[in-house]
């Protein structure tokens, strides 16, 4: 199986440009290599177009539009397949905040039950829900912060300002533990390790290596339901992220195999297909693959921002995506995800003495915890 990936809206650690508030990931696997099988009929289009290279943002709508169909019947015919990965940046940044403050594993106020189970998502929403655009931005200029004192400066700051707001979250028990997680980080704001190290762990915390986590977990995926081994994944060339996705990259690659379980209730983590062949970064103007996929992924972006598209452009690109996958980290990605949690019935019948336990003592430690603060 071969592999190109490209991406779209990349603002770097800047989450809040108004022009470009999602960042996209386009993947396309192939059978084949469509930098060798998928040039001579590339080559044939340009020639017809006049262009050097099929770059979608400057052909347009109405010159895509001439050779969609030729490329829809291609892809067809060689299975090629596109998967699509949005990051919502401002999402991202109040995201960010919550796995770093309210990791049980840091933060002593926060029981285990309610991180390492779906019960995070609740909480989670309910701590969202304090957030405005300037503490959202506060609490990202914090994020990247690297001096240790600055940032335990500004942790307490924005701890304090959503301390004040949890007022307004409407049932007592929300209130308690998220006003117990706050006044916790804010009391040991050096256990948290809210800040970053250095330049390059800044980058780990970025969208572009989020999105690009969800393009290595896919292609594990993909190789797993097709039985193909990766022999390849070619990644659009840009200086200021591939460094940190080959890292990430080597990082998964050495979990392959991992199989776990990540709590009660929680998805299973299982990369038994982690492609053991490192990102090859290429420009887009040196592969055939990359071309493509930079087209879909044009197409896909103005669908999905509603913007005006050719039946033809339309077609092709649902003869990719239909056999390809999307996913997204945002709070309607979550939403739409773990919704059901509030729908679910009452249990018929009560908890084990033994999970009884466990609870009661998980609330007493974090009560313990609190005293004093």
């Amino acid at each position: 199986m071969f592999c190109f990936v490209d991406e779209s809206g990349n603002t770097g650690l800047n989450l809040f440009d108004e022009n470009q508030p999602v960042l996209y990931y386009g993947v396309i696997t192939s059978k084949v290599n469509l930098d060798v099988v998928a040039e001579p009929m590339l080559s044939r289009l340009r020639n017809q177009l006049g262009v050097e290279r099929l770059h979608a943002n400057e052909l347009g709508v109405a010159r895509l539009s001439n050779v969609a169909l030729e490329i829809a019947e291609y892809s067809k015919k060689r299975d090629i397949r596109f998967s699509l990965f949005k990051v919502s940046k401002p999402d991202h940044a109040v995201i960010s905040f919550f796995d770093q403050v309210f990791d049980s594993g840091m933060n002593k106020a926060i029981s285990w039950q309610h991180y390492f189970t779906p019960l995070r998502y609740v909480l989670l929403f309910k701590v969202a829900y304090l957030f405005d655009e300037e503490i959202a931005q506060m609490a990202w200029t914090a994020r990247q912060e690297r001096n240790p004192e600055r940032c335990s400066k500004k942790l307490r700051e924005i701890c304090s300002i959503l301390l004040d707001r949890v007022h307004r979250l409407p049932d007592q028990r929300s209130r308690e533990l998220i006003s117990g997680g706050l006044k916790w980080a804010s009391t040991n704001p050096f256990e948290i390790e809210y800040g970053v190290g250095n330049k390059d762990t800044a980058l780990q915390i970025s969208p572009n290596l989020v999105g690009f986590q969800q393009v290595l977990q896919h292609i594990d995926q993909q190789a797993g339901r097709q039985s193909r081994k990766v022999r390849s994944i070619t990644v659009d060339r840009q200086t200021q992220f591939n460094k940190a996705q080959g890292e990430l990259a080597d990082i998964y690659q050495k979990m392959k195999g991992l199989k776990a379980d990540m709590g009660p209730g929680m998805p299973s983590i299982e990369w038994s297909n982690m492609p053991e062949v490192p990102p090859e970064f290429r420009s887009s103007d040196e592969s055939a693959g990359l071309e493509l996929v930079d087209l879909t992924l044009w197409i896909a972006k103005r669908m999905t921002e509603n913007k005006p598209l050719s039946p033809e452009l339309v077609s092709l690109f649902y003869v990719q995506a239909k056999r390809g996958q999307t996913d997204e980290v945002s709070f309607d990605g979550l939403n739409r995800r773990w919704k059901h949690l509030s729908e679910l019935p009452v249990p018929d019948e009560p908890l084990s003495d033994e999970m009884l336990e466990v609870l009661k003592k998980g609330e007493l430690d974090r009560l313990k915890v609190l005293q004093g603060l």
